[in-house]
């Protein structure tokens, strides 16, 4: 028979297994979903697929840059977490992610740029959030200013904005 010092240790450590299965899921949206990651991916909320809101991708890390690119006369600041870190959190395993936007435009990115290059999944713009006439809600930009080989078309057409989805393949 188990001692009480004993049975409190089985239930400690079965806890402590509890915590870390459960440690990477991925929480419920409680606002209007504006992302779902779908194909292959690990951590799932609704389904089949990873649904993000805006403050499940608030609350990731968030990182800024300002750059120049096609779209605008002057450069803007983006802000939003990480490409990678938004593929991590769905647990995101493959080699291309199809990015599809809001009319059904879609692309092919490598998601070897994702862990190359500190792509941003932009929300803001100059510190607002971006409405849908401006490329929003969501907008993957990279960083081109900060790497010269991006200013090129290859680079700019894999900038979707007004993003809806991502398929993991």
């Amino acid at each position: 028979m188990f001692s009480n010092f004993s049975r409190r240790q089985c239930l400690l450590s079965a806890a402590t297994l509890l915590l870390a299965a459960t440690s990477h899921a991925l929480d419920v949206p409680k606002g209007k979903v504006v992302l779902s990651i779908t194909g292959n991916i690990q951590f799932k909320n609704a389904g089949d697929r990873a649904d993000f809101d805006m403050n499940m991708l608030a609350a990731l890390p968030q990182h800024s840059f300002t750059t120049n690119n096609p779209w605008y006369k002057e450069p803007k600041k983006f802000t939003g977490p990480l490409l990678r870190d938004v593929l991590a959190a769905a647990g995101a395993q493959g080699t291309t992610l199809k990015a599809v936007a809001l009319n059904k435009f879609k692309v092919m990115i490598p998601v070897a740029d994702a862990q190359k290059f500190p792509m941003v999944l932009a929300s803001l713009m100059n510190d607002m959030p971006m409405p849908l006439r401006e490329k929003g809600p969501l907008f993957i930009v990279y960083p081109f200013d900060s790497y010269p080989d991006l200013h090129t078309a290859q680079y700019y057409n894999r900038s979707a904005w007004q993003l809806r989805n991502i398929d993991i393949q």
